[in-house]
């Protein structure tokens, strides 16, 4: 079985980043798919935390149903991340009812009444789509999740790994998880805020809100200037240090794509321990970094007991880390494949495409 993981489409984005909605992209992806027997969308495949829903899956239909035409006759896995952790609810509540822990790997046939999964699985009629959440096993020795658990163990301070910070203590969790139920406790209650969020709040708000991280990641390692110098040697120093006084680090006062790339590895290591400890292979998306690559040292992309890692990428242009003509291990575009056997292989299919 040939199968293809594709994450962080985020599709619906408002700043109309998500690029696999653009015709040449897509049909790109879908040309890359037509090969593949299972197609797994590992974890933000929405963005429903930037517009309310109805007017969200209006604009994703195209895609899904192109999509839907692309796979005839093979599974679609959808697998949740943080970006679309509403996907996951209806079995979520089902699990609560029966007072069942959630397991690292569960899949489910996706039905018609099943939420935001049943209408895209309609979308589909063709493809046999199921449902997997934290993660799945794509073969006994690889396992694959969204990798969004490891904002609660990111040394960065993104306001993501910092409101995760927060909600682990606010849930007695801390960053000392050992378990999917761990994991999904300290960081759920978060997730379904933003959601909510989203299905009420003004655009602007909710642009600006999207915009705040990057506009900060821009002055710190954009061209030299006051607003760097403030943010850099002041602001942000002294804000990593009132976290850490209020221990809700330990965090680290550098914004670099080279220490994202660093933390979220040894962060994603703490999650493949938890969730997969017998597994040769963990694939994850959520950092929207691809690898390893050619350049990449592979010491790395190993967790603390030598499961490697690798990602998956994204499909979402993000300025911050991509400039004009340059080719950044963020570009958009990144297919991971993984046969019977062997490693997984990254495909950058969109390399060469116009700008």
């Amino acid at each position: 079985m040939l199968t293809a993981v594709v994450s962080d489409l985020h599709l619906g984005a408002l700043a109309g980043s998500d690029v696999a909605r653009g015709d040449i992209p897509r049909g790109r992806l879908m040309e890359a798919l037509s090969g593949a027997d299972r197609i797994v969308l590992l974890g933000d495949a929405l963005e429903v935390r930037q517009r309310p829903l109805a007017h969200l899956l209006e604009l994703v239909r195209p895609f899904f149903e192109a999509l839907g035409v692309a796979t005839t006759g093979r599974r679609v896995v959808l697998v949740p991340g943080n970006h679309d952790h509403a996907l996951a609810e209806p079995w979520l509540s089902r699990l609560r009812l029966e007072g069942t822990a959630l397991e690292p790997e569960s899949e489910w046939p996706v039905e018609a009444g099943d939420g935001v999964a049943g209408r895209i699985a309609a979308w589909m009629p063709d493809a046999e789509v199921t449902l997997a959440y934290p993660g799945i096993r794509l073969r006994r020795d690889v396992y694959a999740t969204h990798g969004h658990y490891l904002d609660l163990h990111l040394t960065v301070p993104r306001l993501e790994s910092i409101g995760a910070a927060v909600m682990g203590r606010l849930t007695g969790r801390g960053r000392d998880c050992a378990s999917a139920a761990d994991y999904e406790s300290a960081l759920a209650p978060m997730y379904a805020f933003l959601a909510g969020l989203a299905q009420g709040a003004a655009p602007t708000v909710l642009d600006r809100g999207g915009r705040a991280s990057r506009s900060v990641w821009q002055r710190v390692n954009g061209d030299a200037g006051l607003g760097r110098l403030v943010l850099g040697r002041l602001a942000i120093p002294g804000g990593v240090a009132a976290l850490n006084r209020l221990r809700l680090g330990p965090f680290k006062a550098e914004l670099s794509g080279e220490e994202l790339r660093r933390s979220g590895l040894l962060a994603m290591g703490r999650v493949a321990e938890a969730l997969a400890p017998d597994a040769n292979h963990v694939v994850f998306g959520h950092t929207h970094r691809p690898g390893p690559l050619r350049e990449d040292d592979p010491a790395e992309w190993r967790s603390p007991s030598g499961i490697r890692l690798w990602n998956s990428g994204n499909w979402y242009h993000e300025p911050a880390f991509v400039r004009a003509n340059e080719r950044s291990p963020y570009l958009p575009g990144t297919v991971l494949w993984l046969g019977d056997s062997g490693t997984p292989r990254i495909d950058r299919v969109l390399l060469g495409a116009p700008a």
